[in-house]
């Protein structure tokens, strides 16, 4: 018979392993109430955030219940942000750092972030991606890595994680071993990366040993399915990845945190109960749920679920109690660390300036800019996917018209192309009759609908200026393309620089 003590201390146990979400921006009674009964850490998204006040207010009264609560966010400084996600980013992201290619850039824009992080009582961050892009049609990192050559983002990863790190807060390499070279994404169905052993050991795992060697304190699973290591098991849920390769090969010895577990790659073949079992038998040692579950009883399940395997015998006791003592000790560190060591944060100085080195040109640009006519932009938006969440601000139109007013502009999504051909006269080309046109991208090459509607409007204009937002994957015979590396806030600004003179 199980003791009414015992099963509480399991239930206590299973509380500190999780890292849930939640809606709102101040913090919810049952949150506080779980952080009385055990619960260890919470994740904040850009639904929680609103300004750097409120947010740090919102830290403290959560800490308030325990000083040693773990603060997580999913934070890349890049198109997918949160601290910034209502303004978009002051920071240009990982592919444009990795086209730069200065690791002391890196490790100054990573830190500068850690302030701002720090300040608003933030202890780890869900960054940065250590994926190699590999694979051009990858629908989930593209410009979240730092590129595609992997020793470039091997040095990146190690610079932005001592970055990061010097100002306090923990760094978490993603998504272990290597989301790069898959054409899935994982919120929806089960990516596989189908490479042998020695080509993942050559291709995908440099970046995380230079997160190891960097110091990274805490390593995030991805959920695809490696056959070369695990042919039936998610990373996510495989024991021979998370412990006989992240572990014991690698060396690894932080906290290993989960992607979030109600992804349909894991969830959608487990159930969300299960799919935390088996993360947490498998190596895991933090999960993270409430991105799109973000409620008390999904974390009331979770817990219910860790602590019934326990009595089941399906996930040992001994492996969840080593989970939770390894997240309490991270805890301590984090919550050991003196904010007043760390200088302020720079506001987006170093931002902008590595947004503006950046650029890359071509085509006839110094014979046509700057423009001296306020010109039309037609900006061609893909759907956001669920890492980047809701649509940050981004694009060149809105920066445009500030140094040159009287810029009209018309933001154009794939529904809107039908009929296509009246769509584009009327809407995109008729406005700039006579005027400068240009025309924004983000990843043509991979929606063919922008790819075609590109075309069109070059042929129609030829000598429209395209800036490409994303991968710099299509080249189109214009006048001048503008490359950003990243659609994020400070990118747009450095394209609308070079358009206006100002750059």
């Amino acid at each position: 018979m199980v003791s009414s003590k015992h099963s509480e201390e399991l239930r206590r146990l299973a509380r500190s392993v999780l890292q849930p979400g939640f809606v709102g921006t101040e913090a919810p009674d049952w949150v506080l109430r779980e952080i009385g009964e055990g619960l260890a850490s919470v994740v904040l998204f850009s639904r929680n955030i609103v300004t750097p006040g409120q947010v740090a207010r919102l830290t403290g009264r959560l800490r308030a219940e325990n000083p040693e609560l773990i603060i997580a966010i999913d934070e890349e400084a890049g198109d997918v942000t949160r601290i910034e996600s209502a303004t978009g980013s002051t920071r240009p992201g990982n592919f444009a750092l990795g086209t730069v290619d200065d690791t002391e850039l890196t490790e100054a824009v990573a830190a500068d972030l850690g302030r701002q992080l720090r300040t608003a009582g933030v202890s780890l961050d869900y960054a940065p991606s250590a994926d190699v892009n590999s694979n051009p049609d990858n629908p989930i990192i593209g410009v979240r890595s730092f590129g595609v050559d992997t020793k470039v983002v091997a040095r990146h990863t190690g610079a932005w994680i001592r970055g990061l790190q010097s100002a306090g807060v923990a760094a978490c390499a993603k998504h272990f071993p290597g989301h790069g070279d898959v054409a899935v994404d994982s919120h929806h169905g089960l990516p596989v990366y189908g490479a042998d052993r020695a080509r993942i050991a050559e291709q995908a795992l440099p970046p995380f040993r230079a997160a190891i060697d960097a110091g990274v304190r805490a390593v995030m699973s991805g959920h695809l399915l490696v056959p070369a290591y695990d042919p039936d098991l998610p990373a996510t849920l495989s024991r021979r990845i998370l412990d006989e390769l992240l572990r014991q090969e690698l060396g690894f010895d932080g906290v290993v945190v989960t992607d979030a577990i109600e992804m349909g790659a894991v969830a959608g073949r487990y159930g969300i109960g299960g799919a935390t079992v088996r993360a947490v038998a498998a190596g895991a040692d933090a999960v993270c749920v409430g991105g799109e579950n973000a409620e008390e009883a999904t974390a009331g399940l979770l817990v219910d679920a860790l602590a019934d395997a326990v009595l089941s015998g399906d996930l040992p006791e001994e492996r969840l109690t080593e989970a939770s003592l390894r997240v309490r000790e991270f805890a301590a560190w984090s919550a050991g660390i003196s904010p007043a060591r760390f200088a302020a944060w720079d506001a987006g100085g170093i931002g902008f300036a590595a947004a503006r080195r950046a650029i890359r040109l071509t085509g006839a640009v110094r014979q046509i800019l700057p423009l001296v006519t306020a010109p039309h932009v037609v900006e061609l938006a893909p759907a956001t996917n669920l890492a980047i969440g809701k649509e940050t601000p981004w694009g060149v139109a809105a920066p445009l018209g500030e140094r040159l007013p009287g810029t009209t502009s018309v933001r154009l999504r794939r529904k809107d192309l039908l009929p296509h051909a009246t769509t584009l006269r009327t809407r995109a080309l008729a406005p700039a009759s006579g005027r400068p046109l240009v025309v924004v991208v983000r990843d043509a090459a991979r929606h063919p609908w922008m790819a075609r509607a590109l075309a069109d409007l070059v042929t129609a204009r030829p000598d429209a200026i395209v800036v490409e937002m994303g991968l710099p994957g299509t080249v189109v015979p214009s006048a001048a393309q503008i490359f950003t590396h990243g659609a994020t806030a400070a990118s747009g600004i450095a394209a609308a620089e070079v358009l206006a003179g100002a750059l």
